[in-house]
């Protein structure tokens, strides 16, 4: 399975893909539940500091990541944290997030198994729409290979 990006590749500001084999068969959302299942103390602060400055660019709260159950199964355009659910399967997890200065699409995808393992690939695509967003991403596009590789490890 391809992931999904938020426009075409020569349109994006940034795209970022990391991976991990899975042990143990899982559903895109309980990888998704299990990344997000343990959130360091610095990046729920991250999240508090992006809050408070965005804020004051009218920009939505985002509050982070909760512990969820992957009992239950969202529906496409519910909610799920700060992302909309554009398409979900046992095998992915499509999540966007727009407004005004940006559109940030997830991809979350598990190929079939190999040898008793899967493979999980996020990918994350972005594309700004002004200054702010082109602004907004300078620190995040930098944090975020290690954010994500930090929450893959709780795989």
């Amino acid at each position: 399975m391809s992931a999904q990006l938020v426009a075409a590749p020569a349109a994006l500001d940034f795209l970022h893909c990391d991976s991990v084999h899975v042990n143990a068969p899982m559903t895109a959302l309980q990888a998704y539940c299990t990344m997000t299942s343990d959130v360091p103390g610095w990046l729920a602060k991250a999240f508090r500091l992006r809050d408070f400055i965005s804020r004051r660019f009218n920009v939505t709260a985002i509050h982070g990541f909760s512990s969820r159950s992957p009992e239950r199964l969202p529906v496409v355009g519910e909610h799920l944290d700060f992302f909309l659910v554009e398409a979900i399967s046992d095998h992915q997890l499509v999540l966007t997030s727009r407004d005004t200065h940006l559109a940030v699409m997830v991809s979350m995808d598990l190929d079939e198994p190999r040898d008793g393992q899967q493979r999980l690939s996020v990918t994350t695509s972005v594309q700004c729409f002004n200054r702010f967003g082109r602004l907004y991403m300078l620190p995040v596009g930098k944090a975020h290979g290690p954010i994500v590789r930090r929450m893959l490890r709780n795989i």
